[in-house]
């Protein structure tokens, strides 16, 4: 089956006997003729059937071709009991896989991502919390009560919760006895309670309110329409698109916010229960499979009103799908950047268009395509220019560390040293923000001048101090850290060289020994849960300073937090990245915006070698569209997105001479993509040229807009069959270049 063959629509039911073609998760490139099973079936229905000796799951996606013998066609096994695929869905996947040019089978996957769908209706045992207190109190027993508040009332099954407290099931089962711990039987896959959309909201300021309005109005309008929802950080972003849920719900139809980082959930549930009175499904890596199975099967019966989620959301088979909305809709990490690569906020805009929803783009800082799509008419914008209450945006100041002194071994200036004392002093936090994980990011010999480097990547270890091991930031490769160089063997004379999260923070325990320090960095934590706490703590007052990376940045609301200190504002106008002054801009506005968020003015310090550049210029005045204006004219001017538009092939092999001797040739056969007036550059060497053992080399095509890339790319990379140890991955509007 061709990628951009739709199904049928001929024909919708199929008799016991009938020929059905069948879409599948594996990586066959055509669906895959059956008879339909006893009592027929329909077209778009979950089904299970023979493959070889397995029994695989599939989707029925229209008539069978019956291309060859009948004879050997096999029967459906069985049709699930879930809710079929609907039509828009199918129509979904099939453009999504044009788009990204991503095998359907693959795409598929991504859509059937819930364990258990197989499973018949049942009852099970669930687990909450009860009303009853412990006879004694153990450390076991602690950790029993606490995942199951911090999980806010979900049910675990009994393996899942004596997993994610790490005890054993027999402490659970004792919680049972005493009453502290709940056993029910229940259906598997209940419903979802009921949001009230007419609970009364926080009061709206009069932008808010406009805001609100125009949102409402569109949704219940009924049709789609994407509006970039711009507003400074602390505007109230949040209320304003949760008005536009509650106007969803009373049109009874379903809504989707996409949150870029697990560790925003927690406080946004809050936020959610207390607006609608209930909590919303979760969808992502951080929710138990029973709940992710339930939420895939409510989510298609109308049984789940609200989801919140990561990316792959996107994904779930709703039923009546009226609004998505892409909270911090600049954030890279919507882009999946294995597997199947695709950018969720352009996918959400794709679904939308499908089903007739609303999208709703929010961001403080937008990204140029979000910011260019609105300027040219084909996103409605709607600005919140005030932050909410007393709140004020924070003074914004550079610190040039050319006019500093300090030790070659030290990364806060006197200067921002005098200001974080200044902060604790009047009892108010500061945060130190560098965008750097680890304790360093060289491990360098000084007698031979060798760097400590990974075994398996051409990519230099870091060193991870708290963890006292070397990490491979590519492949995730850790070993000890050593004390003799591996290349000339000399005994301590290994040195950490630069700054990293770790390293800052021995350096600020240092400087400020009365202070309490909390470090905020994505590989300090063994769980979600472990890092929700944390940031609790610290929202709550309990911290004097916060270090951290780009994690910080993100949504959190910490009130007495009133300065930022950005250790090296200078760190993200490094390299060719096509991006790279955009996203400086976006990280530097987003963490300075953490500071005064409550009635006390904050303060921003940038350190920089700098502060004549441009981007750190514009970061300073807040001129913001200013900025976007230069960057736009000058991607313009380029020729590159989001004017022109570009497509990375990335080919990857353990022989280094294969790898290239196929680019090369692939390269010599670019007559397809010159006859849409594209351009091929390369091949050459990834900036990481190898990555857990594999070679990797890049080709990137450059076209005008408006060019139809995918079939000509297509039709390109179709001449040449890889051998069988190459990898080809086409990756269309790619987002980052390593």
């Amino acid at each position: 089956m061709e990628r951009s063959e739709l199904p049928s629509p001929a024909k919708d039911y199929f008799v016991e006997g009938d020929l059905v073609g069948v879409m599948t998760t594996q990586p066959f490139d055509r669906v895959l003729d059956y008879r339909a099973p006893e009592g027929g079936c329909h077209t778009g229905a979950f089904v299970e059937v023979p493959l070889g000796p397995r029994k695989v799951i599939g989707v029925v996606w229209g008539p069978g071709r019956g291309d060859f013998d009948r004879a050997k066609i096999r029967q459906v096994i069985r049709v699930l009991d879930v809710a079929p695929m609907r039509a828009e869905m199918q129509a979904f996947l099939h453009r999504a896989a044009d788009y990204t040019l991503t095998p359907m089978p693959a795409m598929l996957r991504l859509a059937t991502r819930a364990p258990g769908l197989a499973n018949p209706p049942s009852m099970q045992k669930i687990y909450r919390a009860g009303q009853g207190t412990p006879d004694r109190m153990t450390d076991a027993r602690k950790r029993v009560l606490a995942v199951l508040e911090d999980f806010g009332g979900l049910a675990f099954t009994l393996g899942e919760l004596s997993q994610q407290a790490g005890v054993t099931t027999s402490v659970v089962k004792g919680l049972v006895k005493q009453g502290a711990v709940l056993e029910e039987d229940t259906p598997r896959d209940l419903p979802y309670p009921r949001l009230d959309p007419d609970r009364p909201g926080k009061a709206l300021t009069d932008d808010q309110a406009a805001a609100a309005d125009s949102l409402r109005a569109g949704i219940a309008g009924g049709d789609y329409g994407t509006t970039l929802l711009r507003g400074v950080t602390g505007s109230g972003k949040t209320e304003v698109y949760l008005e536009a849920v509650a106007e969803t719900l009373r049109q009874q139809r379903q809504a989707l916010v996409l949150l870029p980082e697990i560790a925003l959930t927690s406080e946004f549930l809050t936020r959610i229960e207390a607006r609608f009175g209930a909590r919303p499904a979760e969808w992502h890596s951080g929710v138990t499979m029973t709940e992710r199975r339930r939420t895939w099967k409510m989510v298609g019966e109308g049984g789940c009103q609200v989801v919140v989620g990561a990316r792959s959301a996107l994904f779930l088979p709703f039923q009546n799908l009226g609004l998505i909305v892409v909270d911090e809709e600049h954030d890279t990490s919507y882009k999946q950047e294995d597997g199947v690569l695709y950018n969720a906020r352009d996918m959400a805009v794709l679904r939308a268009s499908i089903c007739g929803a609303q999208v709703v783009l929010a961001s403080a800082t937008p990204s140029l395509e979000s910011w260019a799509n609105a300027e040219a008419g084909k996103y409605k914008r709607l600005d919140l220019t005030a932050r909410f209450g007393a709140a004020v945006m924070p003074d914004m100041r550079a610190i040039d560390m050319r006019a500093e002194t300090l030790p070659a071994s030290r990364w806060i200036s006197p200067s921002l040293q005098s200001a974080v004392n200044a902060r604790i002093a009047k009892g108010e936090q500061a945060l130190l923000f560098i965008n750097r994980r680890g304790y360093a990011p060289v491990t360098l010999c000084r007698a031979c001048g060798h760097q400590i480097g990974c075994d398996h990547c051409d990519a230099r270890m870091v060193e991870h101090r708290f963890q006292k091991r070397l990490v491979c930031h590519q492949c995730g490769e850790t070993k000890p850290i050593p004390t003799v160089c591996p290349a000339c063997q000399a005994e301590d004379r290994l040195a950490a060289v630069g700054p990293g999260v770790e390293r800052l923070t021995e350096e600020a325990q240092a400087l400020f020994p009365q202070a309490k320090i909390a470090t905020l960095s994505s590989d300090l934590f063994g769980s979600a849960r472990a890092l929700k706490d944390q940031i609790r703590e610290i929202a709550e007052g309990d911290t004097d300073i916060v270090i951290g990376t780009q994690l910080v940045a993100k949504g959190h609301n910490f009130h007495r937090l009133t300065l930022v200190g950005v250790i090296d504002a200078d760190l993200g106008l490094q390299g060719s990245d096509l991006r790279a002054a955009e996203r400086t801009f976006q990280l530097m506005r987003q963490v300075a915006g953490r500071a005064g968020r409550s009635d006390k003015p904050g303060t921003a310090l940038l350190q920089t070698f700098q502060p004549e550049h441009p981007v750190i210029r514009a970061i300073l005045s807040g001129d913001e569209e200013g900025f976007w204006r230069a960057e736009a004219d000058e991607r313009r001017q380029a020729g590159v997105p989001p004017f022109g538009r570009m497509a990375g092939i990335i080919l990857s092999s353990p022989d280094a001479q294969e790898v290239f001797d196929f680019a090369t040739e692939l390269a010599r056969r670019d007559a397809p993509v010159r006859a849409v007036g594209a351009q091929v550059f390369g091949p050459a060497p990834a900036p990481i040229a190898r990555i857990r053992g594999r070679h990797r080399v890049r080709l990137l095509v450059k076209a005008p807009k408006g060019v139809a890339l995918q079939g000509a790319v297509a039709q390109w990379v179709g001449q040449l069959k890889p051998p069988s140890n190459l990898r080809l991955n086409v990756d269309i509007d790619p987002q980052s270049f390593f």
